[in-house]
C-alpha cells in the first residue's frame, strides 16, 4: 500500500486532500499540531469508507518532531503533500505591519515545508519515485492588505521550482497548487458577503471553490498517470484571474465596445 504524509490535514484542504487519497487507496499519515479532535474525525472518516489512515502530531516547524513524523512512515514515502498553516497571515499594511509578524509568517510557511521536504526525499531518492505537492495561493500574485502572507506564499513557490529540479532526475516530481479563495472556516471569518458574491460571480463554478475541489487535484497530481508535470505552479481558482481581467479594465472597456 502506497504512503502519503499530509500536513495539516485536521481541517479544510489538507482534510479534504487526506480523505481523497485515502479513498484512493493510500494509507494517510494525517498530520496535525494542536487540534487532535478534527484529525482523528478525517482518520475515522477515511476508515469508515474502508481506507487506512492514522493521526500524526508534529509541529512541521520543528525539525526533531518532523524526524519522529517521518519515521512513522517505516522507510517509505510516496506523496508528500505540504499543506500545514504554520502562522495565521497578518492583514495589515506596511505601515502598520510589526517586523515580527511579517517574519514570523514567513519564516513559518519556508520552515514547514523545508524540513518535511528536506527529510522525505531522503527516502524518496533512494527508490527513484515520489510525489511532492506544495499547498500556496492566488494571493502570492496579489497586492494589497496581505503583504506578509502574499510574500510568504511567493518565496514557496521559488522554493518549490528549486525543488523541483533538485529532485528530477532522481525520478520525483514536484508541483505547486495555488488555490484562489476556498469555502473554509477560516475564510468565512474574514470575506464579506459582497466579497463572496463578487467571487461568485467571478467563477465558472458559479460558487466559491471547497476543500473538496483542492483535495481532488493535489490527487491527481499525485498521481503516477501525472508523471510529466514537475516545478508547476497551478492556479485552482475557479477562472477568476481570467474572468477579472476580461470583465475589468481595459478587456471589459473592448467587450462593451464589440
Amino acid at each position: 500500500m502506497k504512503l502519503a504524509i499530509v500536513s495539516g490535514a485536521g481541517r479544510g484542504i489538507g482534510a479534504a486532500t487526506a480523505r481523497e487519497l485515502g479513498h484512493r487507496g493510500y494509507h494517510v499519515l494525517v498530520n496535525y499540531h494542536r487540534d487532535a479532535a478534527a484529525a482523528a474525525l478525517v482518520v475515522k472518516d477515511i476508515t469508515a469508507a474502508g481506507g487506512s489512515a492514522e493521526a500524526l502530531q508534529a509541529d512541521v516547524r520543528d525539525p526533531a518532531q518532523v524526524a519522529e513524523l517521518v519515521s512513522r512512515a517505516g522507510g517509505r514515502v510516496d506523496v508528500l503533500v505540504c499543506n500545514a498553516n504554520t502562522a495565521n497571515p497578518p492583514f495589515a499594511p506596511l505601515a502598520a505591519l510589526p517586523w515580527e509578524d511579517f517574519a514570523a509568517k514567513v519564516d513559518g510557511e519556508l520552515s514547514g515545508v523545508y524540513f518535511l521536504t528536506q527529510q522525505v526525499l531522503e527516502l524518496m531518492r533512494p527508490r527513484g519515485a515520489g510525489r511532492i505537492v506544495y499547498v500556496s495561493s492566488t494571493a502570492a500574485d496579489k497586492v494589497g492588505s496581505v503583504i506578509a502572507h502574499s510574500t510568504a506564499k511567493a518565496a514557496l513557490n521559488t522554493f518549490s521550482r528549486h525543488v523541483a529540479a533538485d529532485a528530477a532526475r532522481s525520478g520525483i516530481t514536484v508541483n505547486t497548487v495555488a488555490p484562489g479563495p476556498v469555502h473554509t472556516d477560516a475564510t468565512a471569518a474574514v470575506l464579506p458577503g459582497a466579497a463572496t458574491d463578487y467571487l461568485r460571480e467571478r467563477s465558472v463554478a458559479g460558487r466559491l471553490l471547497e476543500p473538496s475541489d483542492i483535495g481532488r487535484a493535489i490527487a491527481l497530481l499525485a498521481d503516477d498517470g501525472f508523471g510529466a508535470a514537475t516545478g508547476q505552479v497551478i492556479r485552482l481558482d475557479g477562472g477568476l484571474d481570467v474572468l477579472e481581467q476580461q470583465l475589468d479594465g481595459l478587456a471589459g472597456i473592448f467587450a462593451a465596445q464589440a
